[in-house]
């Protein structure tokens, strides 16, 4: 199989997401990936890109990563699924074992899904049930402003990202923005928090954010103690506190929870994408007993939480993330990337001074170079894609912002090949 005929065939039957179907005709290249090993994906006609993005952020630790393979296949001949109402398996109780030894501290029980949507809409539905189930409606969550949290119908309501949203709003549910401390001072997205929940008191069930990046936001960032002051205003008012970790979990912000650098234990933390090292969809929800006992009642009270995906659970996935979480404690993940953060902290002060650098940004093993100067008309995001593809690597701007996102194992002569790539980018829009 060549590409063009791959590329001929797909066009044929495929819609493929976050995509505008008649670019490809033109301007949107199409890669037929045929492999991937270790950071890079190869095509059919023997090209290879290095991964730099993390394939939509979930591939920690490399294409066909030998180890979770291995633990894969013997998976395989035991069992693939079983259905989770009233049964159970090892993998899945291996897997929230750890997940509770690792997570912030109050965090006790374990609920499943299968993507990172879906992890939301629990989230959020739960919250809200949690307080009908004691009496009370409160129909509102807030969220931040230019904050992201999915694509169904729930977790898009909450979101601000109105290239997603702005289509739907007449049939999504109401949800409030606060400022958010990533595009204003601390001090007054805490006001404008504090503001939302004086007026709305004892109506809104939730408030939901993406611990220290909100990444489809175009990697907009603040600091941990925003997180900090927010919990306390929560518990001031008696509101839950979802962190939405499904971006920014497993080691991305260099710490294994994004919360722990704010000292926080939420309410519920919803964790997916790189859960499974890039392998299967998986997600979980992670809650405080105290969620927990509110559904826990006889059958006939209506105080059940009956949220259910046919493939919850899925034994296969809660494999992969065993594996991924076995690499971690064998491999010392976490300490191991403090010398790639360290490096991608160096190569970001490096291109501060290039024409059309507004501003560079990093948390752990994420970073962003936001550019400025060109017209809005102007698709430069396209035309940086398509440059770093010419030159083997793979990278996807969020508008006029470049990021990376690479796998763990990634090496730092590979590093340096992502950051020679988006110099030359860079001056490729002159």
């Amino acid at each position: 199989m060549t590409n063009q005929k791959m590329i001929e065939q797909d066009l044929r039957y495929i819609f493929h997401p976050c995509s505008q179907m008649k670019d490809y005709e033109n301007n949107l290249p199409l890669i037929p990936i045929a492999k991937g090993k270790g950071a890079y994906l190869y095509d059919f006609d023997g090209n290879r890109y290095l991964d730099a993005i993390s394939s939509w952020w979930v591939n920690l630790f490399g294409h066909a990563n030998s180890t979770i393979n291995a633990k894969l296949k013997e998976q395989l001949d035991t069992l693939e699924h079983v259905i989770f109402a009233g049964f159970t398996h090892e993998p899945a109780v291996k897997l929230a074992k750890r997940l509770i030894k690792l997570a912030p501290k109050g965090l006790e029980r374990v609920f499943f899904a299968d993507n990172g949507s879906s992890a939301i809409e629990i989230a959020l539905k739960m919250s809200f049930q949690y307080y009908k189930n004691k009496g009370e409606v409160r129909p509102y969550f807030i969220s931040l402003e230019n904050s992201y949290h999915g694509e169904t119908m729930g977790a898009l309501a909450v979101g601000d990202v109105s290239l997603y949203k702005e289509v739907y709003k007449e049939i999504l549910i109401e949800s409030l923005q606060a400022k958010s401390p990533a595009l204003v001072s601390e001090e007054e997205a805490l006001d404008d928090m504090r503001r939302l929940l004086e007026e709305h008191k004892g109506r809104v069930a939730s408030v939901i954010i993406e611990p220290l990046v909100q990444c489809a936001g175009s990697m907009a960032m603040y600091d941990a103690s925003y997180i900090t002051k927010l919990k306390e205003l929560c518990l001031e008012f008696g509101v839950h506190l979802i962190a939405d970790e499904i971006a920014v979990g497993f080691g991305r912000t260099g710490t294994m929870f994004a919360c722990e650098q704010a000292g926080v234990s939420p309410d519920f933390l919803c964790l997916s994408k790189g859960i499974t090292g890039g392998y299967l969809p998986l997600s979980t929800v992670l809650i405080t007993e105290d969620i927990y006992s509110a559904f826990y009642c006889d059958y006939e009270s209506g105080k059940s939480f009956l949220d259910s995906h046919s493939y919850t659970g899925n034994t296969l996935a809660c494999a992969a993330a065993n594996a991924s979480l076995d690499i971690f404690e064998e491999e010392n993940i976490l300490e191991k990337n403090g010398a790639h953060i360290e490096f991608i902290a160096n190569a970001l002060e490096s291109l501060k001074t290039l024409p059309h650098v507004k501003e560079v940004r990093q948390r752990g093993m994420i970073a962003a170079i936001e550019l400025e100067g060109f017209e809005p008309s102007r698709r430069i995001n396209l035309e940086i894609y398509r440059y770093a593809l010419s030159q083997g690597v793979l990278i996807r701007p969020l508008g006029s912002v470049i990021y990376i996102m690479p796998p763990y194992i990634i090496a730092k002569e590979e590093l340096e090949k992502i950051f020679k790539v988006i110099q030359g980018a860079i001056f490729s829009l002159e």
